[in-house]
């Protein structure tokens, strides 16, 4: 490739591309983090995510989102406790690691990394624990390995279904504004996030929703902790600050997205998400590639895992792309290594966004000699050009 110019094409899942408004709200000088203009940015922030998670608690960690989960566990649960979980990817796997290492039992459903959580088994398993040993169901709502969502209403119901006082624990850490997500209307316990996806943000930040039912639980039980205890943090947070030093420049950088996504709207922002999502599957089918996720209702709208023809290797096919057009796409992870790309069409993304990333995609099939049929940026573009407006 010639000497690079223009901007660098990040098409992974995730971190997203951070727009210039958010670059700009943080580059700004420190401030004292006890004082009245932190008081005010904090309080402002505050108010302006419940929404976006649908939830009246909401606490804000320097933390990725690996720190977010780990924060949901040691709250609600402790050494020895009981939990469901279900193999929908990499990072349901990553999870439960977690969850082992801090002591807790995982009834892990084996998947095959291709659909997303089964209602009818969660109440199946539910049912079956007559002892109500099992304290918690968690699920990762969008597996940004596989581009599979799940459908977190159902599995609430199902619970319901079965009568069950499991906790219900949600990763939307590649999901949050980005898919519809009620968190208290869902009747989800705690729901875990991160600032890089949906967000706009850098990497820093991890997020905990929390229902009544799961403070209540932390209030009487959980783990040892200190740094992710919810109660001095939401105590700190009535008053406008945080229990330790914040990460304010990325806070400045949240209130700006969060008013990004004030200004579109978070139905437009949804809609939008689902579109580029259904023109880049028109784009995959047209190459005559094959869609890892197999279940339609499931489709993710953040990003689409495409399934390399059997000989191929996607890491090379993703070499040549960043090498020709400086774009990076997702790798496989883990059992998918090597067999999938992912094309990230999240965040800060519009329709010309999605073209260049599919004409890069459809140039380094050509260039890798992947066998594929021309014609998928044709398929995306006649997609956005019948529901532009």
């Amino acid at each position: 490739m010639a000497y690079p110019s223009g901007r660098h094409f990040l098409q992974i899942p995730g971190p997203t591309n951070v727009p210039d408004r958010v670059l700009r709200a943080m580059d700004m000088p420190t401030i004292d983090h006890r004082g009245p203009e932190f008081r005010k940015l904090a309080l402002d922030v505050f108010a302006k995510l419940k929404p976006v998670f649908g939830a009246e608690h909401v606490i804000v960690y320097p933390s990725s989102g690996t720190g977010a989960w780990e924060a949901a566990i040691v709250n609600c649960l402790e050494p020895g406790d009981r939990v469901l979980m279900f193999e929908t990817g990499h990072f349901a796997t990553l999870w439960q690691t977690m969850a082992k290492r801090l002591g807790i039992e995982v009834d892990f459903v084996p998947g095959d990394w291709r659909r997303g959580v089964d209602p009818a088994l969660v109440e199946q398993k539910l049912r079956e624990d007559t002892d109500h040993a099992i304290k918690a169901v968690m699920v990762v709502h969008n597996e940004t390995s596989t581009g599979v969502t799940s459908r977190i209403p159902l599995v609430r119901k199902a619970i319901d279904a079965a009568g069950h006082p499991a906790l219900l624990l949600v990763d939307t850490i590649s999901s949050l504004a980005s898919v519809p997500y009620e968190h208290d209307e869902w009747g989800v316990d705690v729901t875990v996030s991160g600032s890089q996806k949906g967000l706009m943000l850098p990497p820093g930040l991890g997020f905990n929703a929390i229902s009544n039912k799961a403070l209540k639980i932390a209030e009487q039980g959980g783990m040892r902790r200190s740094y992710w205890d919810w109660h001095e943090m939401l105590a700190a947070n009535a008053k406008g600050f945080t229990h330790y030093t914040p990460a304010t420049n990325l806070l400045y950088g949240l209130r700006e997205a969060l008013d990004m996504l004030q200004e579109e709207g978070m139905d437009n922002v949804f809609k939008r998400h689902a579109r580029h999502g259904e023109a880049t599957r028109r784009a995959v089918r047209a190459w005559g590639l094959e869609i890892l996720c197999e279940v339609p209702e499931e489709y993710s709208p953040v990003l689409t895992a495409a399934i390399m023809p059997e000989g191929h290797d996607a890491d090379e096919l993703r070499a040549i792309i960043l090498d020709r057009f400086d774009m990076s796409l997702g790798a496989g992870l883990t059992k998918l290594a090597g067999k999938v790309f992912r094309i990230g069409h999240l965040g800060s993304f519009n329709d010309l966004s999605l073209m260049g990333t599919l004409a890069g995609v459809e140039m380094g099939l050509g260039i890798a000699g992947i066998p594929h049929n021309k014609g998928g940026v044709d398929a995306a573009m006649r997609y956005l050009e019948e529901t532009a407006g």
